[in-house]
């Protein structure tokens, strides 16, 4: 899922990291759902790297007796902008790390019915990622804490288009650009129309559909291209279903969990660097 912009780095409290043991890391409908623990109430989260702050929904920060503070228009990976609100110093713990920290509520009700199917009280965003070295095994469903051991798998180095985690890949031969590292993707891969339009994706014989999708914020309809091919960490994907996002923010590309469940991934975003290992 695309990063609210408004949101800012949060500020947080660390706790010592727990020892590294293996946490369930469940897939449901190429979306990733971890168990959390807040204000020391047990419960499920979606996992977002690209969100620059977790988002709480707003029935579940009323249910754990929240005082929210301020307000701000958030603008999501959908067609409008919302209302957010804020909470501070919340107690967050989840795959071996405890955060103390500030999040944003937000009603959550309409892009979980319409893209997720289940309930989700929180989105735990890249806060996590920023704290502590992580291996993920999406098709094996597990998150651990990883050490400081060179990780196996492609290093690739990590930036940040406006707080959004990148890393290079390269789409039909032409040149690398940053994509998007996003866990909370669980749709195709994106491409902005700006990148799509300099490449030639937008003419009228590579566009194979038009599909309804976007994020917070509401539906969006996106045209459809398959890409030749896509080039990540050394592997070639070919015949590839891939949105062209039309926001203004939109990074050259987006890639999500159709594509990352490929690998097996070692993120440290403090040193700048994920690690991809073909599966095969």
């Amino acid at each position: 899922m695309k990063s609210i912009h408004w949101l800012g780095a949060a500020l947080l409290a660390v706790a010592p990291l727990a020892p590294a043991m293996a946490e369930p890391l469940e897939m449901f409908g190429n979306r990733l759902f971890l168990p959390v623990t807040v204000n020391g109430q047990a419960s499920t989260a979606l996992l977002d790297s690209g969100a620059e702050m977790t988002i709480l929904d707003d029935d579940f920060a009323a249910k754990l007796g929240l005082a929210s503070t301020g307000s701000a228009t958030a603008r999501g990976s959908g067609a409008n902008e919302m209302e957010a609100s804020f909470a501070e110093g919340v107690a967050v713990d989840a795959a071996g790390v405890k955060l103390n920290q500030k999040v944003a509520i937000l009603d959550l009700d309409e892009v979980l019915s319409r893209l997720i199917g289940r309930p989700v009280p929180m989105i735990l965003g890249r806060e996590l990622f920023d704290r502590a070295r992580f291996r993920i095994d999406l098709e094996g469903g597990s998150i651990a804490l990883a050490d400081a051991a060179p990780a196996t798998g492609d290093p690739l180095p990590v930036t940040d288009q406006r707080g959004i985690p990148t890393i290079p890949a390269a789409i039909e031969g032409h040149g690398p650009v940053q994509a998007a590292f996003d866990l909370g993707n669980g749709s195709d891969v994106m491409v902005g129309r700006a990148y799509a339009e300099k490449i030639g994706l937008t003419s009228s014989d590579r566009i194979v559909e038009r599909r309804s999708g976007g994020g917070l914020g509401g539906a969006v309809d996106r045209d459809i291209v398959r890409l030749k091919s896509l080039t990540l960490a050394g592997r070639t994907f070919h015949d590839v279903p891939a949105a062209i996002d039309p926001g203004e923010t939109a990074t050259d590309l987006n890639i999500g969990t159709s594509i990352l469940k490929h690998f097996l991934i070692t993120t440290d975003f403090a040193g700048r660097s994920v690690w991809l290992e073909p599966r095969e």
